[in-house]
């Protein structure tokens, strides 16, 4: 299966859609597909309530979500004791992808889809990318298509299937179906979806803000390890050339993935982290004003809330509260070539949402804005390294959207940068890792956050320069 993935992957010329053809096709859906976003006071929220005594937000059907307060406690951390507000949505969605051969070249079905917090409107997502309460219509909405595929995936062959966290920051023990489904037969392309090869989603992965998380996190869970891709390699090579060797399950890496587990393992059992919801309105160190819940800082983000009017979407009208964060963040690991293998620089990140406290993260992950002037604290001591890193030492930079359904405006630049095979670069907070391995753990729940996820499907797009 690695072989037809990454053939797939080599493929930037679609069979069904060329890519003049799509981007013809693409622009028209940027033009049709509008959607009317105005930010609205908390209190003229329609269908929500702010519930009396604890303040929290919550939707008057009991689905959905809540925005709910959270205290934390970790002992050991650099901030022993806070308070925030959290996003509790305990239904699982479905994040899915229809894929299939046409001529020998695996195909996958992407859909342009309008979400309220997209900053650009229209992004490629999953075939399927819809909550439990959406695609059970509590929303009183239309159904949605292709569902059918993935509720019933038993009936075909199933390429991946994991459940994969959300933002551990924003997201109290989040998850999602990632999912991708192999059929053979016909299927009826409905109007705003269309046939794309891994390659030429791994191109427009390059172009700012058109492949969106939902879409990277299921592309990062295809099986591209495997034995074989990096047969028909000669010595040396690039970056593309090292990326399919650390895809291949045949090669080494520097270490063995037990011993990887057993390091991310280690982490968890040594750290200590106690969450409890709280009220809302006794969450310290935030304020309500009339048309956000902000930090008194003026740091991290905001709870605000919107109207939206969306012609295309299974539901024409509605509001919402959502989470904007205040500042553009940096997602980057640091990557090496040892005897010709790209290995990614991991580390144990901790988040209050998580539902096993740590997952493994990119080198860098941060909002800059955040931090006060001054030395960096020592998760993100490789942060100038990234930021400060020669041209040629970049091998992919890119602004790309986090989830638009839930978060309004969240963008992060992400990068894969070069440096020296430097084993100094290793102590109990950071690990060199291969590709296969991080392939391996994306099999199974809660080993690789949202983050890292939308890397790895990064990384692989380095394949194509192979």
């Amino acid at each position: 299966m690695a072989v037809r993935v990454t053939e797939s992957a080599l493929c930037g010329e679609g069979v069904v859609t060329g890519t003049a053809e799509f981007q013809r096709w693409y622009a028209e859906r940027v033009r049709n597909d509008v959607a009317e976003v105005r930010r609205i006071p908390l209190s003229a929220l329609e269908g929500w309530e702010t519930v009396p005594g604890t303040g929290e937000i919550a939707h008057r059907s009991g689905r959905f979500f809540t925005v709910e307060g959270l205290d934390v406690r970790m002992p050991d951390g650099p901030v022993p004791n806070w308070n925030q507000p959290i996003i509790n949505q305990p239904e699982i969605g479905i994040l899915g992808i229809l894929a299939r051969e046409f001529d020998g070249v695996l195909h996958f079905l992407m859909q342009a889809k309008n979400e309220p917090g997209n900053h650009n409107g229209v992004q490629l997502s999953p075939t399927v990318q819809a909550t439990r309460s959406n695609y059970m219509r509590v929303h009183g909405g239309g159904r949605v298509p292709y569902l059918e595929y993935f509720r019933e995936a038993s009936r075909y062959r199933v390429l991946a299937d994991v459940l994969q966290s959300e933002q551990g920051s924003w997201f109290n023990r989040k998850r999602n179906r990632n999912i991708v489904v192999e059929v053979d037969g016909d299927i009826e392309v409905l109007d705003g979806f269309c046939w794309l090869t891994l390659g030429q989603l791994h191109g427009l992965l390059a172009i700012d803000d058109v492949v969106n998380m939902d879409a990277r996190t299921v592309l990062a869970c295809l099986p591209f390890a495997g034995p074989g891709p990096a047969e028909a390699l000669s010595p040396g090579g690039g970056p593309g050339d090292a990326v399919v060797r650390s895809c291949d399950s045949d090669v080494g890496g520097v270490h063995p993935l037990t011993e990887i587990q057993s390091w991310v393992t280690e982490a968890r059992a040594r750290t200590e982290l106690r969450t409890r919801t709280m009220p809302l309105n006794e969450v310290k160190g935030w304020t309500r004003s009339e048309y956000a819940i902000s930090h008194e800082d003026g740091l991290y983000f905001d709870i605000m809330a919107v109207d939206v009017k969306a012609g295309s979407r299974e539901v024409g009208q509605w509001t919402q509260p959502m989470i904007e964060p205040r500042g553009i963040g940096i997602v980057a690991f640091l990557v090496t070539r040892i005897d010709g293998v790209l290995h990614v620089l991991a580390r144990p990140d901790t988040r209050p949402g998580y539902a096993d406290a740590i997952e493994f993260g990119p080198t860098v992950q941060c909002t800059p804005g955040n931090y006060a002037p001054g030395p960096p604290p020592a998760h993100l001591r490789f942060l100038q390294s990234v930021l400060e890193a020669e041209p040629d030492r970049v091998l992919f930079d890119t602004v790309l959207s986090e989830e638009g359904g839930r978060f309004y405006h969240a963008q992060n630049r992400y990068m894969a940068v070069e440096t020296d095979a430097d084993p100094r670069l290793e102590d109990s907070d950071f690990r060199w890792v291969t590709l296969h391995q991080l392939a391996r753990l994306l099999r199974h729940s809660h080993y690789l956050n949202v983050e890292a996820r939308s890397l790895v499907a990064c990384l692989h797009s380095l394949i194509g320069r192979s």
